[in-house]
């Protein structure tokens, strides 16, 4: 994209407010998810949305979006950020950074991902801190209530959204996301989205658990992937009068052949997260899935790919040292204690790491069918009349429909907020 266009300024100023009060001067095409989102549901495709544990993921990411004049989103969790070196403080800057060697003309959501809440102490946490994350350059927020009971979940997410500026993206979940077994159902999520609208809270995605799994496949213990596309499709066509699409979480280990039927089942926008640690981390990867090879017991670091082979030797130290499994998907606990040395790699490495970072987004990006879609949001944007994109809806039930005695689902779940 070039930045010199009529159409490119004009969406310069159409970002939200709280990217022209950091970057208002700058050509940084950081834009609110609910544009990328919008985007996405109008040219049918999906969004790739990938996880930067370490921020060189979010360089290679944006090189293969510009590449491919593709829309894409960068996100951390918050369960991430506590294990990470990529976090909340520092990835906005690295984006607007990446973007700039660049030469900007790149359009992306910084997102907020499974900002995670479990209960009440949560939900006064979230309503303080968010805004201070939306001070730093968020521009989208993934609100995760999903492991409380059906009518706790509408309440909790309910309360976390109000503090949210509705110009900013906005994703909820019901059901919790742990692979393959128990689905979100249609009467869950119907009493979900129905609910949030009543009160007036209008989310862009809902993440539903469809038989995904957070973090790649073991397939050596036989795990195997089961995304359920028929009870998404569902769940999509039932949530769509809302404005709603779905967000699918957990695509590392995904045959690349099964990402491209996404676009066909309302889903917009797609998590990778565990598969990039995979390429920084050099580990022999299957070529189509990304699935880490455990077929030794171990994982296999490839000479050549990531981060350098005395350096991985040191994080092996360290797990053996933490009692990790070899192949245990605990390793994503090194990012944190040796992410520094990771972006202080020669050259050399960090340049390797980040150019077979793009070559994978690029293969995302063309599978998910969003190959041109800057043009889409920016399309998007300049239909508006300023800078504001709160959605232009309305309560269409009635706060009553959604009483906890009518709540489908009074199971409380339990688990991981991790992507």
């Amino acid at each position: 994209m070039n930045i010199e266009d009529k159409a490119y300024k004009g969406m310069l100023e159409r970002r939200p407010v709280n990217v022209k009060a950091l970057w208002g001067n700058e050509n940084v095409g950081l834009v609110s998810g609910r544009d990328i989102f919008a985007a996405a549901k109008e040219a049918e495709c999906v969004m790739l949305a990938a996880n930067c544990r370490c921020p060189l993921t979010a360089k290679g990411v944006l090189r293969a979006a510009k590449k491919l004049n593709s829309a894409v989103v960068l996100e951390i969790a918050k369960s991430e950020t506590g294990y990470c070196y990529g976090n909340f403080e520092n990835l906005p800057s690295y984006a607007v950074k990446y973007s700039k060697e660049l030469g900007d003309g790149v359009v992306f959501a910084m997102h907020v991902d499974h900002y995670g809440i479990k209960g009440m102490a949560d939900v006064n946490k979230a309503v303080s801190h968010l805004p201070k994350l939306v001070s730093q350059g968020w521009t989208s927020i993934a609100v995760d209530a999903s492991h409380l009971q059906d009518y706790e979940n509408l309440c909790a997410t309910r309360d976390v959204a109000m503090s949210i500026p509705a110009y900013l993206g906005l994703e909820v979940e019901v059901g919790e996301i742990k692979g393959a077994g128990e689905l979100s159902t249609v009467e869950e999520a119907l009493f979900f989205i129905g609910g949030l609208n009543a009160w007036g809270i209008y989310p862009d995605l809902l993440a539903i658990s469809n038989g995904s799994l957070h973090g790649t496949y073991d397939v050596s213990s036989g795990q195997q992937e089961g995304i359920d596309l028929k009870r998404t499709l569902e769940i999509a066509d039932a949530i769509a009068p809302y404005g709603v699409s779905i967000a699918q979480h957990g695509i590392s280990g995904t045959p690349l052949h099964k990402v491209e039927e996404f676009h066909k089942y309302r889903i917009n926008k797609g998590n990778v997260a565990t598969l990039f640690q995979n390429v920084a981390y050099g580990i022999r990867m299957d070529p189509d899935t990304g699935n880490a090879d455990t077929s030794s017991g171990s994982y296999v670091k490839e000479n050549g790919r990531g981060i350098s082979d005395a350096l991985w030797n040191k994080i092996v130290s360290w797990a053996d040292g933490e009692k990790i499994s070899r192949k245990g998907g605990d390793y994503k606990k090194a990012n944190l204690p040796f992410g520094l040395a990771i972006m202080n790699e020669p050259e050399e490495v960090t340049e390797r790491i980040v150019a077979e970072t793009e070559e994978w987004a690029v293969r995302f990006i063309k599978a998910m069918k969003s190959e041109g879609s800057a043009d889409k949001v920016i399309e998007v944007m300049n239909r508006r009349l300023d800078h504001n994109s709160a959605p232009d809806r309305k309560p269409e039930n009635s706060r009553a429909d959604y009483r906890e005695d009518r709540a489908p689902n009074k199971k409380k779940n339990e688990g991981s907020f991790d992507d």
